[in-house]
């Protein structure tokens, strides 16, 4: 599901190589300043939910291996740190998002190399992997799964958003995009074989770090290990979302989509410090007031918008030529693409949603205020000189 989708960003990107993303494309594909914004704002939504779901992953059983505190104290320094690396500065926070994808990379492959030791050995149940929990069938069983999982493909926005920092976009970013989601996903199919494999499905739903419980039935790493391992990648996650919600809240004020106060960036360092800054707060906000699992699934709700947008833009456009070479998916991708997205809406849950109308509610409130006060300030330019 989600490589269908990756077509549709594979073209727009390299066709609009610049900063907002599906705001973007949005606004180019369906004319309405309206629209760009709800979509814009569903991805920054996104974003911000993201973060703070991340937060308290990080402060839940990983960081207690190590340090016995509160959560949301714990969750709210966390993140304090995360914007401070993120307005350091692009090149600085991408390097440090390298190193944390080498060392969380290797904390996949410790997991998915122990659980084989353990089926190895024996000591597993290989049907733990293929068995739909009571009261439901295995296509619903899988269809659930995805709509959680594709909280893991929030990076197709990401990456959108740096677009304008990356040289020869259209040759590098499909190869970048193609390579990084096959290597995810076999990775993510792998651990999914091996985890419910070797801890029961029961175990692992209970724990907030489901991976750590393959690591402790393996006794063969120290969790403390694996949970280092496990802080790092989730940290890096949040600073990637808070990268991309910053961004694209940076673009849509130049826009003219949100206040143009989001545009401004800090000097000398060249991030946009403003955007920064609201969009922690606002995670702060959210990390305080929700739990773990319905802020992934709102995530989830709000990128698969985010994404049917992107599907229905990248057919829209396709009559719209620039003068550069660009990536052209084939037409049925995109097609299939919305009809998945329409399939895992039917999933979600309804405070899910009421959670998301929330959110979509004060944007909706945020941008016609900001028109509202673009258009008093044109008029009083008008007048003074007339």
């Amino acid at each position: 599901m989600a490589l269908l989708t990756a077509f549709s960003y594979a073209e727009l990107v390299t066709k609009y190589p610049r900063a907002g993303g599906s705001a973007v494309y949005a606004e180019k594909a369906f004319r309405s300043p309206l629209v760009a914004f709800l979509v814009g704002f569903c991805m920054l939504a996104a974003g911000v939910v993201s973060a703070a779901g991340l937060s308290l992953a990080f402060t839940g059983d990983y960081l207690t291996a190590f340090l016995d505190v509160p959560q949301i104290p714990a969750a709210v320094v966390f993140l304090v740190v995360v914007a401070l690396v993120n307005a350091w500065g692009i090149k600085e926070s991408l390097r440090a998002n390298v190193v944390m994808t080498v060392i969380e990379s290797a904390g996949l492959v410790l997991v998915i190399v122990l659980g084989a030791w353990v089926i190895g050995r024996g000591d597993a149940d290989l049907g733990g992997a293929f068995t739909p929990p009571e009261g439901t069938s295995a296509g619903l069983a899988v269809l659930s799964s995805a709509l959680v999982a594709f909280y893991s493909f929030v990076g197709f926005e990401t990456s959108a958003n740096l677009a304008e920092e990356i040289r020869d976009v259209s040759r590098v970013y499909p190869r970048a995009l193609f390579a990084a989601l096959a290597t995810a996903g076999v990775a993510y199919m792998l651990l999914g074989f091996v985890a419910p494999a070797v801890v029961p499905p029961d175990e692992l739903a209970e724990s907030s770090g489901p991976l750590l419980e393959v690591v402790r039935a393996a006794g063969f790493v120290a969790p403390e290990m694996f949970a280092a391992v496990a802080l790092v990648a989730v940290a890096n996650g949040a600073l990637l979302t808070m990268i991309m919600a910053s961004r694209l809240a940076y673009g849509m004020a130049r826009q003219r989509l949100l206040p143009s106060s989001l545009a401004r960036v800090l000097p000398g360092r060249r991030t946009p410090g403003v955007a920064i800054a609201v969009t922690t707060v606002l995670a702060v906000v959210l990390a305080v007031t929700g739990e773990l699992v319905d802020l992934a699934s709102t995530v989830v709700l709000l990128l698969l918008f985010v994404f049917l947008s992107t599907n229905v833009a990248a057919l829209v456009l396709r009559r719209d030529h620039v003068e550069h070479d660009h990536f052209r998916s084939p037409t049925a991708m995109p097609v299939l693409a919305v009809l998945t997205c329409l399939v895992l809406l039917t999933q979600q849950e309804p405070q899910h949603w009421l959670l998301a109308a929330v959110l979509l509610a004060v944007g909706v409130v945020v941008h016609l205020l900001t028109r509202w006060t673009s258009r008093a300030g044109h008029a009083a330019h008008t007048d003074e000189e007339a």
